[in-house]
């Protein structure tokens, strides 16, 4: 599965494609190096998720593997209840949604489908107000936008030149860590 991408990575190649790279420079650092508190609430809202305690209902699944042969990603889901056929990615907060996350909640639908689930319904679930906001079905014209993402990310060069965005890059958590960038996160 070398040429799978990571359903994870989506919402990052949008955000910054050079963010991916410094994330796999420094994943084995310290993770106080780079982790933000938006980070930190993060892992400990998706730790019921990742220790599968956040339910015991049988047709809920959490946390499961999924992959896609037809646009070659993999990745896991957060929640699947099957009884309601609906496909959950859980936040700690969400002040926007933006497209990278569409694409990552879209991409764990695909992969869910492609093995047999019935998927009817998306949302994304804030933990810090128990609020479930529902995420309309992508079209046809959608998926073709995804599947032309998925293309995108795939034939990505890093050595092309990157734009450096100043507001992501005061957001981003690596950009203490960057050399593309001489400025100062929003969380130092």
């Amino acid at each position: 599965m070398d040429d799978y991408i990571s359903i994870s990575t989506l919402n990052d190649y949008i955000f910054c494609p050079y963010s991916i790279y410094l994330h796999n420079v420094y994943m084995d650092a310290d993770e106080g190096l780079y982790h933000a508190t938006p980070q930190t609430k993060g892992r400990i809202a998706h730790e019921a998720i990742d220790k599968k305690t956040s339910s015991n209902r049988k047709e809920v699944l959490l946390s499961m593997p999924v992959y896609s042969e037809r646009f070659k990603l993999m990745g896991k889901i957060d929640v699947y209840d099957g009884r309601e056929k609906k496909l959950i990615e859980r936040k700690y907060q969400i002040k926007k949604i933006y497209q990278g996350q569409i694409y990552q909640l879209w991409a764990q639908m695909f992969c869910l489908r492609e093995m047999g689930y019935e998927v009817d319904n998306l949302a994304f679930y804030e933990t810090s107000t128990n609020k479930m906001i529902p995420v309309a079905m992508p079209t046809e014209n959608d998926e073709c936008k995804f599947a032309a993402f998925v293309d995108k990310f795939r034939n990505y060069n890093p050595e092309d030149f990157l734009t450096v965005n100043p507001n992501k890059c005061r957001h981003c958590i690596y950009c203490n860590l960057c050399d593309r960038t001489n400025l100062d996160n929003v969380y130092t």
